[in-house]
C-alpha cells in the first residue's frame, strides 16, 4: 500500500473516523480530524472554540479561515511529514484550493480521497445512535438534516474535483466497521 497522504469524503456518519482511525494505526501516519481540533477548542474555551460552538450546535460549518488555519497548523507538524489522513478537511471548493496551497507550501501533496458511501437515512440512524450513546449535543434530528443538507450543497461537489484530478476512490459505507475497512484497505491497494 503506496498511498499516505489521504483524504476522506463523506457525509456526516458515513464512517469516516472510524475508518481514519483504523487506518491511522495499520499505516503508522496521524489522523487530522478537524472535528475533533474544532471540539478540543471548544472544550478549551479558545477564541476560535467559542466562535466555532455556536456555528457547530446550529448544524452549521465553521468559517474555511478558521478550519484552513487549524488544519494547516497541524499539517506542518513534524509526525504529519511522512504521511496523514484527513477527515473532515476540505469540506469546500474554497477549502480544497487552500489545501492545495498548504500542501504546496510544505512540499506535499494528496495520493487518494476516499469516499465514503451510504444512503441518507441510515446516516441519519447512525448520528443519533451515536447521539444517545456519547450524548452529543450537536447531533439531533434537526442539526443532523441541516448538516446533511449543508454536506450536499457544499462538499459532495469534491467528488467531481477529486475524480478531476484522479484521486477518487469509492468505497461503500454499509456494512460492519470490519467489512467497511476490508474495503477501505482494498481501495488504497489499488485494482
Amino acid at each position: 500500500m503506496t498511498h499516505t497522504r489521504i483524504m476522506l469524503l463523506g457525509a456526516p456518519g458515513a464512517g469516516k473516523g472510524t475508518q481514519a482511525a483504523l487506518l491511522a494505526d495499520k499505516l503508522g501516519i496521524p489522523h487530522i480530524s478537524t472535528g475533533d481540533m474544532l471540539r478540543a477548542a471548544v472544550v478549551a474555551e479558545t477564541p476560535v472554540g467559542l466562535e466555532a460552538k455556536a456555528v457547530m450546535e446550529a448544524g452549521k460549518l465553521v468559517s474555511d479561515e478558521i478550519v484552513i488555519a487549524i488544519a494547516g497548523e497541524r499539517l506542518a507538524e513534524e509526525d504529519a511529514g511522512k504521511g496523514f489522513i484527513l477527515d473532515g478537511f476540505p469540506r469546500t471548493l474554497a477549502q480544497a484550493e487552500a489545501l492545495e496551497g498548504v500542501l504546496a507550501r510544505i512540499g506535499s501533496g494528496l495520493d487518494c480521497c476516499l469516499a465514503f458511501t451510504v444512503d441518507s437515512e441510515e446516516v441519519v440512524q447512525r448520528l443519533l445512535k451515536r447521539a444517545e450513546i456519547e450524548g452529543r449535543a450537536d447531533d439531533n434530528e434537526e442539526t443532523i438534516r441541516e448538516r446533511m443538507r449543508v454536506y450536499d450543497d457544499m462538499t459532495a461537489p469534491l467528488l467531481a474535483h477529486y475524480e478531476k484530478r484522479g484521486l477518487l476512490v469509492e468505497v461503500p459505507g454499509r456494512g460492519t466497521i470490519e467489512e467497511v475497512s476490508e474495503a477501505t484497505i482494498g481501495a488504497l491497494a489499488g485494482p
